[in-house]
């Protein structure tokens, strides 16, 4: 029997399919189920996204959710952990726990406070350089090894 994945991530409403093209194939090379939270800003089907997430969406695991209240349905008794430059808790100093699931937000806007008030921790990625902020494939694929990082070492 296979041990379930230790993690998931989630995106908010992507706006950009090249970004969520980026977070399929982060999912499928780490072995981690991606939920995909819609509305989408884009036409979304795995199909659609074949040019941005390449072959990897035929072996990533994706659930799409119809809006936020059909993925809080499915989710369970998951730990939310937003990722957000508001967050409270630098990435480096946050415990991760198996069946965590990572969530990152819009593009264009992050998530509503509603979304942000329901996310049992929020985490945000220190950046020493001065930038506002990463793009947010970058952002999961960094939290993922992280989380990854932690639960597997």
């Amino acid at each position: 029997m296979q041990n379930p994945p230790p993690i998931r991530l989630a995106a908010y409403q992507p706006d950009i399919a090249q970004n969520l093209g980026a977070m399929i194939r982060i999912a499928a090379c780490f072995g981690l189920p991606l939920d995909v939270i819609g509305p989408c800003g884009f036409p979304f089907s795995l199909r659609a996204l074949r040019r941005t997430a390449m072959d990897y969406a035929r072996i990533a695991d994706v659930t799409d959710h119809d809006d936020w209240a059909a993925f809080r349905s499915a989710q369970e008794t998951r730990r939310l952990v937003l990722l957000s430059t508001r967050g409270a808790v630098p990435l480096w100093d946050f415990a991760f726990r198996p069946g965590d699931t990572l969530l990152v937000g819009r593009e264009s806007a992050g998530v509503p406070a509603e979304v942000h008030a329901a996310a049992d921790a929020a985490v945000a990625i220190p950046m020493p350089g001065g930038g506002r902020s990463l793009n947010v494939a970058v952002s999961c694929g960094i939290a993922a090894a992280e989380a990854l990082r932690q639960l597997r070492g």
